[in-house]
């Protein structure tokens, strides 16, 4: 049974930079505020699609791996943010790259998509369903963000990064994944005014609330993430001291931190960007992916440890191996669209198409926020 190698990486990342001073413009908050809570300083907002953002990361990965996109048999597209509900997302992708061959699947599991994704596409390559896939993480949160509700506006950013996998003889890529999900608590993360069941009250997508109960999703990010990596190293029979590098989801710093110590890695083998690049929900472990292999932190048979929550709440633990190349094949001249606006100034055009609180302006009844205490990741 063959392997799937990661041969490919890629991002696509927005230019435009949203301060925790820009925050402090509109919301009651600060820079210490935020900093002390969640450990984040910056974060990107998109001028563009998440499907572009996407196909850049996508195109730049698949120029990496000197793959061309009609050799590619799988497109999964791993996020919350969607252009609409049908057609998907990845067919857009596929559109855009000239993936013809390519089937095409959206997978939503919050900030677990890229994970689950990489999973399934790796899974799909071992049993001969495909031979090449490209997954994306990706999410273009700020379109549909409460910008009235500084528990959530704080935390969140756009981005894009994607890897591509191909079928090898040789051991690496995923060797262990743990997924589960703590199914019970899942109300404790809810976007509302998205989906069938707001349809006919008056909501136009975008116009969301937000119930976020920081300290549920605290406790369950830590035991989640903490026992599926206490699970996937076990099932491999590898042991905390052998991992190279802990590639975690982003989205507090404090989390990352009780992850690490109940994993026994030191903080010194884990790639923070939480303080670059906010929580960037299916985006965040890519991206940190790609900035690892930047920075060199990622060598020829390095052992990284991949751990994830989101909503539902769902969870995640992989354990990859890498292969030979830690350096590009080519690169690709595509790239995103100029912008001529900070993020500041798309921020605002977005708070313009909501009331003073964030709600639709033909008026979302009977929803509920989450004590103001309670937000900001725990």
């Amino acid at each position: 049974m063959p392997y799937a190698s990661i041969t490919g990486w890629g991002e696509g990342m927005p230019p435009a930079v949203l301060s925790n001073e820009d925050l402090s413009t509109f919301l009651d908050t600060s820079d210490e505020w935020i900093i002390t809570r969640t450990g984040m300083k910056e974060r990107r907002v998109s001028h563009v699609s998440a499907i572009e953002m996407a196909t850049v990361a996508a195109s730049r990965a698949l120029a990496c791996a000197g793959l061309d996109p009609a050799d590619l048999d799988l497109i999964i597209y791993g996020g919350c943010s969607n252009e609409e509900a049908v057609p998907n997302s990845a067919s857009g992708v596929q559109v855009a790259l000239g993936a013809t061959r390519a089937a095409s699947i959206d997978l939503n599991t919050a900030c677990t998509s890229f994970l689950y994704g990489l999973t399934t596409a790796t899974a799909m390559i071992r049993t001969g369903v495909v031979r090449n896939a490209v997954v994306i993480g990706v999410e273009l949160i700020s379109r549909y963000m409460d910008w009235s509700n500084r528990n959530v506006a704080v935390l969140f950013g756009d981005g894009a990064a994607a890897v591509v996998l191909q079928a090898t003889d040789r051991e690496e890529g995923v060797i262990g994944s743990v997924l589960g999900c703590d199914a019970e608590s899942r109300a404790s993360l809810r976007v509302r005014g998205v989906g069938c069941g707001y349809a006919g009250k008056g909501i136009t997508f975008g116009d969301t609330l937000w119930d976020f109960d920081g300290q549920v999703i605290f406790k369950h990010a830590v035991k989640g993430m903490s026992d599926a990596s206490g699970k996937v190293l076990a099932n491999c029979g590898v042991t905390a001291d052998q991992v190279d590098l802990v590639v975690p989801h982003q989205a507090n710093l404090r989390i990352i931190e009780a992850v690490a110590k109940y994993a026994g890695v030191p903080m010194e083998k884990v790639i923070v960007t939480v303080h670059k690049y906010g929580n960037m929900s299916a985006a965040t472990v890519p991206v940190s992916l790609v900035e690892a292999l930047s920075l060199g932190r990622i060598r020829p048979g390095s052992l990284i440890l991949m751990p994830a929550f989101g909503g539902g709440l769902t969870f995640a633990a992989l354990l990859v191996r890498w292969g030979e190349r830690v350096t590009p094949l080519g690169t690709s001249p595509r790239s995103l669209s100029p912008n001529t606006k900070t993020a500041l100034e798309l921020v605002s055009e977005i708070r313009a198409t909501q009331d003073p609180h964030g709600r639709s302006r033909a008026g979302l009844m009977g929803v509920r926020f989450v004590e103001e205490g309670r937000g900001a990741g725990g």
